[in-house]
Formats: structure tokens, sequence, C-alpha cells
């Protein structure tokens, strides 16, 4: 392939030169015409790809036109250093690969018409060279790109991640893990903390691929988390993370509140973690339930995303174990299914108390229209919700509900 001879420049602001001087906003209107466009097209937030492409755009783009204005081409080595560390991101994200050439393709057409409508008609000759480097340099990102998702897709990095989840999995169900460890290449630890991860589910069409980036990100945070690979089950929505510990009472609690304010910025979305006992191995498959269900308590009854210890929900998590006692709480508030209204009234008492005005308020009724509503409470349930004993007792049985509903019924029609 014959390369364009580099045109000799004038002494006035070259194209290249206007090019450098336009480069950050020709790379904004370049990044929305490829990958902007199609996060839109795939259901993804806008955001998706801006934090890791847009930056790399802006450096790769700067670098490729001084390398035009000097007259040379941008080798294939220098466009790896750019383009490699971003095409791993996506192929391990297991983003399209056609979808993401063409995309680039969509760039690529922005840049030459940007070029065009730039150059002046006394400046043909440079006007070729400059488009000629630049097909040069698709020519070399499209191969980079084709290169590095064969590489990841074949990797031995991705084998040994499954083998980590696998052991992992066999930890948490007792199972005999040695063997696995072995082709996990990872040493077993006697005592883990697990760390069940809940995250706000979300109703996408691109779940999948969020997913897997999800993965990643988690991936990639605790490894510097634990300074060392971290065995993990996480699906990209739920999941559990085993941390060695040293001994049953683990003191480093703030790194497992940063981990949970990392995945709530890092996801955009709220992640609740919860933790269970650090136990030895044996002890797993009770602990991370534990873990579990402290992760999916606080997510269920609306708690703000963050990190989660069986002292942050001692009452919440002891009124939802099974038994005669759950079910008898649960039936006091039965007859009020059927009549969501009361039910409002009631979960806005146990907010404000003998506040009457500020839960009618709320619930934008009179305050009379209130205190009939809670009269109803009373007499369909026969326990009178402005009693201090009774009203704690009623916010249980809210909490049960809260979290393992009960079929409502067909009621008869109740005024207001």
């Amino acid at each position: 392939m014959c390369a364009a001879p580099a045109p000799a420049l004038s002494s006035s602001p070259s194209l290249v030169a206007r090019m450098r001087t336009r480069w950050p906003q020709i790379a904004q209107r370049m990044f929305d015409a490829g990958l902007g466009r199609t996060a839109s097209d795939a259901d993804l937030p806008p955001e998706h790809f801006a934090a890791e492409v847009l930056p790399t755009i802006h450096a790769c783009g700067h670098a490729v036109l001084h390398a035009v204005g000097e007259g040379r081409e941008y080798t294939r080595a220098e466009v790896a250093e750019f383009v490699v560390p971003v095409a791993e991101r996506h192929a391990e994200d297991r983003f399209p690969l056609p979808t993401l050439l063409a995309a680039m393709h969509q760039s690529a057409k922005y840049v030459l018409a940007e070029v065009l409508s730039l150059a002046e008609p006394t400046e043909a000759a440079e006007r070729d060279f400059v488009i000629s480097r630049l097909m040069d340099f698709l020519m070399h990102t499209n191969i980079v790109v084709v290169e590095t998702y064969t590489e990841v897709q074949h990797s031995v990095h991705n084998a040994a991640r499954e083998a980590r989840r696998e052991l992992c999995s066999a930890l948490l169900r007792g199972l005999a893990a040695n063997e696995l460890a072995a082709r996990a290449d990872t040493s077993l630890a006697d005592r883990y903390t697990p760390l069940a991860i809940h995250i706000s589910p979300e109703a996408t069409s691109a779940a999948s691929l969020l997913a897997h980036r999800r993965i990643r990100v988690l991936h990639r945070m605790l490894d510097r988390l634990t300074d060392s690979t971290t065995l993990a089950t996480f699906d990209g929505f739920t999941g559990i993370v085993l941390i060695p510990s040293t001994d049953s009472a683990d003191p480093d609690l703030a790194r497992y509140r940063t981990l949970a304010a990392e995945l709530a910025e890092q996801f955009g979305t709220k992640a609740y973690v919860g933790q269970g006992r650090a136990v030895l191995r044996a002890g797993l498959p009770a602990a991370s339930e534990e873990a579990t269900e402290l992760a999916a308590l606080a997510r269920l009854l609306g708690r703000p995303s963050g990190y989660y210890r069986l002292d942050d929900l001692v009452l919440e998590f002891q009124l939802t174990r099974p038994g005669p006692a759950r079910d008898n709480l649960a039936d006091r508030i039965s007859p009020l299914l059927p009549k969501p209204h009361l039910l409002e009234a009631l979960e806005a008492h146990l907010r404000h108390g003998s506040d009457r005005k500020s839960a009618a308020a709320e619930l934008q009724v009179h305050p009379n229209t209130f205190t009939y509503r809670l009269r109803r409470v009373c007499e369909l349930t026969g326990v009178d919700p402005t009693d201090p004993a009774n009203s704690r007792l009623l916010a249980a049985a809210l909490t049960i509900h809260r979290l393992f509903p009960l079929a409502t019924g067909a009621g008869e029609p109740e005024p207001s």
C-alpha cells in the first residue's frame, strides 16, 4: 500500500493545526456519532461508554494529529497503546464486536466529513494527505480491536476467573474444594467473611451487557480491596464475595462500607452489601445465607443503599424467621390488605406518631379523615394503632407483610 506523500505545509495555520485546535469539539461529536448513539440504541445509559472511551478519543486524536502534522504515519504499535485497554474492557463486557466496529465506522465518517468541511480550496494536497493518514489509522485501529477481542475470548484470564467462580460456588455449598482450588491456582483460607451483594433490579434490554460490565468492575474493586484474587459468584445483580479473614471478629469494616459506596457510584443505582459472620470454611453455607438475607432485607425494606450487618437489622431479621409467631403477626393486618388506603394510613401513622396533622398532610386528606381511618384499622384488626405497644405490634406485622406479601382478598367497599 503506497502512502500519500507529505505535502509542503504553509506558514499559515494548516488544516492539521486547525483540526488540533478544534479537536475537543470534534472528539465529542465524533463520540456522539459513534458509541454515543450506540449506547442509546442498545438501551444503555448515555454515560456507559463516555467515562472510558471519550478520554481515549481526546488523547489518541491529539497524538494522531501530531504525527500527521509531522508528516509521518501513526504506527500500529502507537495505536495499540491507546486502543488495547479500551478494546479489552469492551471484550470482557462481551460487547458485540460488529456493533463496536460499526460505531467506529460512524465516528470515522464524521471525522472525514469534518476534514472536508475545514479544508480550503487551496489545501487539496494537505486534505488528501490527512485523509490518507486517517484511513491508515482506522485500518490499524480495526486490526488492533479484532486482535484484542480474539485474545480476550481465548485468554487464560477468563478461564481462571471461571475456575475461581466454580470454586466459590463449591465453598458456598459446603462441597470439597481442594481439587477446584488447585485448578483455579488459588490458595484456600481457613476462614472467610461472606459479603452478599444485591443491586436494585433494572428493566432493560441491555441487562446482559450491564451485568458483564458490573462483573468486571466488581472484580477490579475486589482486587484493590484485598490485594489478592477474591472469590465471587456475582452475576451483575446478586452474588456472594468471600473475603479471607484472620479471625472471627473482622475489625476492618470501613473497607466494606467503601465497597458498598463505590458499587452504587459505579453502577449508578442502589447497591446493598450484607455481611455474614466470619467463619471457618465449613460454616460458609449458613453464613452466606445470613449475608444474603441481610442484603435482601435492606433492599426490600427500602433502606438506603449501603453496607449492613446483623446489628443493623436485628429486629427485622428476627421477625422474618419462619414459625407460628411470624404467621400470627402477619394475620394481624390481613383484614387491611383489600383496603390499601387503610394500610397507607397505618404506615403514615407509624412514620409520624402523634403528629396527625403531618400524617394527614402526607396522605393529602383532612385530619378527621385520617382519624377515621385509624379507627377503622382498630375495628378491623382488633389492635389500636394509637396505643404505643400496639403500634409496635402493627409495625412488626407490616415489616413481615413487605417481605412476605399475603394475597389480597376481595373486601367490601370501604368509605374514605
